[in-house]
């Protein structure tokens, strides 16, 4: 009984021993309650993954390191491991089977290398993943096998690249998907298809790229959008159709674009906004019947465009007049033109001095 028990608590004494190796270049402790070990390699000057890390690693942290690429099974021994990190390396290539084994990951961060393409496949065992960070890497586009398995994910990151097109179905996995971003890409062209699968999409941010026109129903998808960016893009015109399919969007930000014009019923697909933000565009009037749809907008944005405060603005002052909502520095909407009204703040304008010049 007594060389049992001796050799019971020897096997216990080695597990512990190997489940507590720590590299000499890291940090290890343990997360409480249960007992897992992080695993803190930040900034430590490595070239390549130390070659033994504790089997109970939860969180693995590999950032700020000189890592080029990612070898096969790259968390071999450690099945716990549900985070890891390897923002601001130098990777470019990473092994076709670098996360076999790693099952339980939850979040992979990848921010900030120098990868301009993934193998096929590459997440395919990771269906726990829900996040998924790849800003700030080389890609200029994107295939469909890059998702596959990840139709757990949540939120995905690919800003900062330079990516110049989004394909048909390239997201459609990607079923559980939450967040998008893809902003500051180089993105000109977008299939009407794109976003083919994204039905539980809750913010989509395209900010700063260099989109001049939406395909016809491309967000229809999106029946569950809340946010959506498309600010600093090249877009000259925004239509009903462009918007339609997003009844439950909550916040539409289209800043510092190059739309000259809106048409009366721009609004009638997203009845639920709250919160438009149109300035910094080439607006010289709206129709105030263009807003009649939006029963419970709170915020509208229209500073910094060359309103030109003549009777086409008449409509839209009548409903200035009348609504209870907070027009964001209401004391910037200047007027443009025409001659008579130039320099004037538009709220301070009434009906009679917004006239045309009579023709003939």
């Amino acid at each position: 009984m007594a060389l049992a028990l001796c050799l019971l608590l020897a096997t216990l004494c080695v597990r512990q021993a190997v489940a507590g190796q720590c590299p000499r270049e890291c940090i290890c402790g343990q997360k409480q309650p249960v007992n897992h070990t992080e695993v803190d390699c930040y900034k430590r000057g490595l070239r390549s993954m130390p070659r033994e890390l504790p089997g109970d690693a939860w969180v693995v942290r590999m950032g700020q390191n000189f890592l080029q690429t990612l070898p096969a099974r790259v968390l071999q021994g450690m099945p716990h491991t549900e985070s890891i990190n390897f923002e601001h390396n130098t990777i470019t290539t990473i092994h076709p089977r670098a996360f076999s084994g790693a099952g339980q990951l939850i979040l992979v961060n990848l921010h900030g290398n120098q990868l301009s393409r993934l193998p096929r496949r590459i997440f395919q065992g990771l269906s726990r993943l829900r996040f998924l960070m790849l800003g700030q890497n080389r890609f200029t586009f994107l295939r469909p096998e890059m998702f596959a398995g990840l139709h757990n994910l949540t939120d995905l990151d690919m800003s900062l690249n330079d990516i110049t097109s989004l394909p048909p179905n390239i997201f459609q996995a990607l079923s559980d998907l939450r967040i998008l971003d893809l902003a500051f890409n180089k993105i000109q062209k977008i299939s009407g298809n794109a976003f083919t699968g994204l039905g539980l999409l809750y913010s989509l941010n395209l900010d700063h790229n260099r989109i001049q026109s939406i395909p016809l129903r491309t967000f229809k998808p999106l029946g569950s959008l809340k946010i959506l960016v498309l600010d600093n893009n090249l877009l000259y015109t925004l239509n009903a159709t462009a918007l339609e399919g997003l009844g439950n969007l909550r916040e539409l930000y289209v800043r510092n674009n190059d739309i000259s014009k809106l048409l009366r019923d721009v609004f009638k697909h997203t009845p639920r906004l709250t919160h438009l933000a149109l300035n910094g565009n080439k607006l010289k009037s709206i129709d105030g019947t263009s807003f009649l749809a939006l029963t419970g907008v709170q915020e509208v944005f229209l500073h910094n465009n060359p309103w030109s405060c003549d009777c086409r603005m008449k409509s839209f002052l009548r409903w200035l007049s009348q609504s209870e909502v907070n027009v964001f520095s209401l004391e910037m909407l200047r007027c443009s033109s025409p001659s008579w009204n130039k320099g004037k703040t538009l709220s301070s304008l009434k009906p009679v001095d917004l006239r045309c010049k009579a023709r003939g």
